[in-house]
């Protein structure tokens, strides 16, 4: 899904140019090869733990190994390139073929393993951090090298005098190689764990979903919905960037994917309508980054938060609705305010898409998300859900070209023939093929980011450094649970650098997650709520703002401008989850009129936010309101109705006056 989980879309066709026909031809076969896999074990014959996981992992490193040179994409392999891959080919096929084959005498042997069984994990572990150098980026492996690094660090590991440079509360008794790779390649919290087996269950059945909605132009309808339905508002492209970002980005599961593909229509339209360019970069960016909380999907996030705390996947999805519309609710507001500022109209009706002449062409496109919603509610298990929404999706798809070949192209004086018919179900197979390989290369980065998440799962496992990293925030925070919070915002930034999104908010909730619940008392799931929005800042806050900077080359604008503004079109993402810490009703459930009363207080915070940020909402701001608007908005977010009810007074007092100010205004004009 992106260096942000989504990593593998792009490189491959910029690999294109220099792989050669047999390679491609490979890639094409395993990766058509591995989503087959999936859709069986998915929907047909669910495959126990160790075999799933391990076959998947297999072909996802083979992929990986493929598409991906040692050397680099941009250059040619050359005989010692080939070398190599064919070791780490080797060392794919024997990294699942071992378990596969061997399964039932490892599990024998329980804890007391042969020497085979450690030089193969050791040759797996190096073979997962290769792969993910490819398909990640290095910032991914250097961590997971750092991870086995400090398992080894200690008076009885294989690095003792590593151990002398940890700080006290870091150290620990240290493991040999033995113990480190049972618990990485051979037992269930490490390679094999649960990050990859969300990847190998939940994640890569959706985005297979994901992949067969885009080569059947689903994508093309949702963007064209949008601008039919707010394109002659002011600001209408912006605002149709931001509703389709929310459809498109939870379907594409990355924020940078998202951008480069619906930027690649608003962009455009947002900078002639007479957005600046670092403003449309930064709304797409913004837009593009909320598609990742948005549910059903969540990107990866919601199958993982399910996995986690144990709740039902569906009950994880109901929860975030609410959230996920405030954030949008955010954005649209500062674009609909920005449209005031400089004064623009909506689109003329010429250009625009109708919405009958859109829902007549497409609305065959609702039908698998509709089976997939109802799935959902009959609380089918998500994997079964996902295989049957392909499967309808390919029937929709195929069920058009049957309809038009047979009954449209003959009224518009297409004779129906054999070689026609002929023609049309290669065409068919050709795009059930295009989706097939286009699923599995979209899931490669994202499984071998959760296959290395789980070497630093099963580190922290095994050291102890979850607690550890409990004691040192209490320790930082004294305590306070704002300051934990700011520490939970700058650590993801931290990671956000290196790591894609579904891997940081692993590996933050393994290290933050305990001191969150038991230490500061926040309830599992909004705990989980508050690490996985965090793990999205990287993509919006500077000087790392990915989803921002790849607005920026669409906009034609400067990198760090587009970043400040994707920053503060963002700001949601950062003040919602701290709402849920001290409104926690909105997540947990609470009698109507709790629940209400903090809707209101959050629609009315985060309004306010956005009108003094950019000093219009009404008319032009003052000064003076927009600082009384801060405390205003600070006291919302104290756990005290008598606090709240002042700042919403305040808030109102301001918004209102504003909008007597512009009806004065309009009087005198």
């Amino acid at each position: 899904m992106t260096r942000s989980d989504s990593g593998a879309s792009p490189a491959p066709s910029g690999a294109r140019p220099t792989q050669g026909r047999a390679i491609l031809w490979s890639i094409s076969l395993v990766a058509v090869g591995l989503s087959l896999f999936q859709l069986y074990s998915a929907g047909i014959q669910p495959l126990g733990l160790f075999y799933q996981r391990s076959i998947h992992l297999m072909l996802i490193m083979l992929l990986a190994f493929l598409i991906f040179p040692v050397f680099g994409p941009q250059r040619r392999r050359g005989l010692l390139g080939w070398a190599l891959d064919a070791l780490f080919l080797g060392g794919a096929l024997l990294t699942g073929g071992y378990l596969v084959l061997y399964l039932d005498e490892i599990i024998g042997r329980a804890g007391f393993w042969s020497q085979t069984d450690i030089l193969v994990g050791c040759i797996a572990v190096i073979t997962v951090l290769e792969a993910s150098r490819r398909a990640v980026g290095l910032g991914m492996t250097i961590i997971g090298a750092l991870g086995i690094l400090y398992a080894f660090a200690g008076p009885r590991g294989e690095l003792p005098w590593l151990g002398q440079f940890l700080p006290g509360i870091l150290e620990h008794r240290g493991y040999n190689i033995d113990r480190l790779v049972g618990q990485l390649y051979l037992g269930q919290e490490g390679i094999f764990g649960l990050p990859l087996g969300v990847a190998a269950t939940y994640i890569f059945v959706f985005v297979l979903f994901g992949a067969f909605l885009e080569v059947t132009g689903a994508g093309k309808f949702f963007i064209d919905m949008a601008y039919a339905a707010t394109g002659r508002q002011r600001g209408g492209p912006a605002k149709a960037a931001v509703l389709a970002s929310a459809g498109m980005g939870s379907i594409s599961g990355s924020a940078i994917a998202n951008v480069v593909t619906t930027g690649a229509f608003t962009i455009p339209l947002m900078k002639r309508l007479g957005y600046k360019p670092h403003q449309a970069g930064g709304i797409e960016a913004a837009a593009s980054t909320g598609g990742q909380i948005m549910p059903p999907l969540m990107g990866a996030g919601a199958f993982l938060i399910a996995e986690y705390t144990r709740m039902p996947y569906l009950e994880v999805v109901k929860v975030s609705i609410l959230p996920a519309i405030l954030y949008f609710a955010t954005v649209y507001l500062f674009v609909h305010i920005i449209a005031l500022k400089q004064g623009m109209q909506g689109m003329a009706r010429s250009e625009l898409p109708q919405m009958r002449r859109v829902m007549r062409d497409g609305w065959h496109f609702l039908l698998p998300l509709g089976v997939l919603v109802w799935l959902l509610a009959m609380h089918m298990s998500p994997m079964r859900v996902g295989y049957y929404a392909v499967i309808t999706m390919v029937a929709v798809a195929a069920l058009r070209y049957a309809v038009w070949h047979f009954f449209v192209a003959p009224g518009q004086g297409q004779a129906v023939t054999a070689a026609g018919i002929g023609a049309m179900l290669k065409a068919g197979l050709a795009k059930l093929l295009e989706g097939l390989e286009l699923g599995a290369r979209n899931a490669v980065a994202v499984s071998m980011a959760c296959a290395v998440a789980g070497i630093i799962v099963g580190v922290v496992g095994l050291t102890g450094l979850g607690l550890k990293f409990s004691a040192m925030m209490m320790a930082f925070s004294g305590g306070n649970i704002v300051l934990a919070l700011i520490m939970v915002l700058l650590a993801s930034l931290v990671l956000g650098m290196g790591l894609p999104v579904t891997a940081s908010y692993i590996v933050l909730i393994v290290l933050v997650g305990p001191a969150l619940t038991a230490e500061f008392g926040i309830p599992l799931l909004i705990a989980h709520l508050v690490v996985f929005w965090y793990s999205q800042d990287s993509n919006v806050t500077p000087p790392i703002a990915l989803a921002g900077f790849a607005g920026a080359a669409i906009a034609g604008s400067k990198p760090m401008a587009t970043g400040v503004q994707a920053w503060k079109f963002a700001k949601g993402l950062y003040l919602i989850p701290v709402f849920m810490v001290f409104n926690p009703e909105i997540i947990l459930g609470g009698p109507w009129p709790v629940l209400i009363w903090n809707g209101f207080i959050a629609i009315l915070a985060l309004g306010a936010f956005a009108a003094a940020l950019e000093g219009y909402l009404f008319t032009r701001m003052a000064w003076l309101p927009r600082l009384a608007i801060v405390p205003a908005i600070v006291a919302v977010f104290y756990p005290d109705l008598r606090v709240e009810v002042a700042g919403v007074a305040v808030m109102l007092l301001v918004l209102g006056g504003n909008w007597l100010a512009s009806r004065r205004r309009v009087a005198a004009g």
